[in-house]
C-alpha cells in the first residue's frame, strides 16, 4: 500500500461522539514530527491515531478507553479482521435485524462476532450513538439510514494493519498512562468526555461517567506531564471551568460543529479548547491562538 493510498484508506471505522475530524488538521500540527511512544487514553473513534499511523509518525502506541466494548472491538479488528468482515458481510439494515442484534449479550459472543455487533449497531443505530441504560444494556434505537455502509473491508483491513503491535488497554486514563514511562520523545493526546457547558450538556450515556473530580485528576496529570516536558495536547469544551482547570498552560480556542445531538438545531458551531503542556511565560496571555 502506498503512503497516499494508506492515508485514504486509514480512517476511523466507527462514528463516535466527540470525534476530532474537524480539529484534526490543527492537532496534527501540534504533534512532534517523530514520536517514540504515542499514548491515547480516551481512544473513541481514534481519528488522530489513524492519521498519525497513516503518516508513520510514531514507533509504537498505547491506546486505551474505559469502554470495554470499544476496546474489545479494536482487539478483534487487530487480531482477526477477516473474521470481523465475515460476520458483518451478511447483515442487513432493517429494524428486525437491528433489534435482534441489539438484544444479543456481547459477553456471550466470540471476539469477531462481538466486534461486528458493535460496528453494525454503530453504523445502523440512531446518529451513531453509543448509549447504555442503567443495567448496562445498549439502548440506542434504529437509525433509519437508507444505505449505511455496514461492512467496509478496505477500511477495516487498513485499520487492522495500523493496529498491529499496538497495546490496547481497557480502563481509567490513569491505568493507561501507567503502562509506559514517558519522556520528551513521546506524545500524549487526551480527549476526555468534555466539561459540560450547561446543566443539560453532560454526555452521561457513555460507558463510565466522567465527573468533575475526574476532570481535576486529568488536569493534575497534564501538569505532571508539563513538568516532565512530555509533549501533550488535551481537547475539551471552551468554558470557564476548563480554563480554570488548565490556567497557566497554553490554550487555543477553535470553532467546531457538534454533529451528535438529538435536537438538530443544537448541532451548530461551539468553541473547543486545545491545551498544550508547553509553558506560558509569566504575564503572557494564554487565551487565543497559539503561535
Amino acid at each position: 500500500m502506498s503512503d497516499s493510498a494508506g492515508i485514504v484508506a486509514l480512517r476511523p471505522f466507527l462514528k463516535w461522539a466527540g470525534g476530532k475530524r474537524q480539529l484534526l488538521p490543527r492537532i496534527l500540527t501540534l504533534v512532534p514530527p517523530r514520536v517514540r511512544t504515542y499514548v491515547e487514553p480516551f481512544l473513541g473513534g481514534g481519528a488522530l491515531f489513524f492519521a498519525l499511523a497513516a503518516r508513520r509518525r510514531f514507533e509504537r502506541a498505547v491506546l486505551g478507553d474505559f469502554n470495554g466494548e470499544l476496546i474489545s472491538c479494536y482487539e478483534a479488528v487487530r487480531d482477526d479482521v477477516e473474521g470481523v468482515i465475515a460476520k458483518l458481510a451478511g447483515l442487513r439494515n432493517t429494524p428486525d435485524v437491528y433489534y435482534e442484534i441489539r438484544r444479543q449479550n456481547p459477553e456471550r459472543l466470540k471476539p469477531a462476532a462481538r466486534a461486528a455487533r458493535l460496528i453494525y449497531l454503530n453504523r445502523c443505530g440512531y446518529n451513531g450513538l453509543y448509549r447504555v441504560n442503567r443495567g448496562g444494556l445498549f439502548n440506542v434505537p434504529f437509525g433509519r439510514y437508507a444505505r449505511p455502509k455496514i461492512c467496509d473491508p478496505e477500511r477495516l483491513r487498513a485499520a487492522s494493519q495500523a493496529l498491529a503491535g499496538v497495546e490496547l488497554v481497557q480502563g481509567d486514563f490513569a491505568r493507561v498512562m501507567a503502562r509506559r514511562r514517558l519522556g520528551a520523545g513521546d506524545f500524549v493526546y487526551l480527549d476526555p468526555p468534555y466539561v459540560p457547558i450547561s446543566k443539560t450538556a453532560s454526555f452521561t450515556g457513555y460507558a463510565g461517567a466522567f465527573s468533575m473530580d475526574d476532570q481535576e485528576r486529568l488536569a493534575e496529570l497534564l501538569r505532571r506531564l508539563a513538568a516532565k516536558r512530555v509533549p501533550a495536547v488535551l481537547s475539551n469544551s471552551d468554558c470557564a471551568d476548563t480554563r480554570r482547570l488548565y490556567d497557566g498552560l497554553a490554550m487555543e480556542s477553535l470553532p467546531a460543529r457538534r454533529a451528535i445531538n438529538s435536537v438538530a438545531a443544537r448541532r451548530g458551531p461551539v468553541a473547543e479548547l486545545l491545551v498544550q503542556t508547553r509553558a506560558v511565560p509569566p504575564g503572557a496571555a494564554c487565551y487565543g491562538a497559539a503561535p
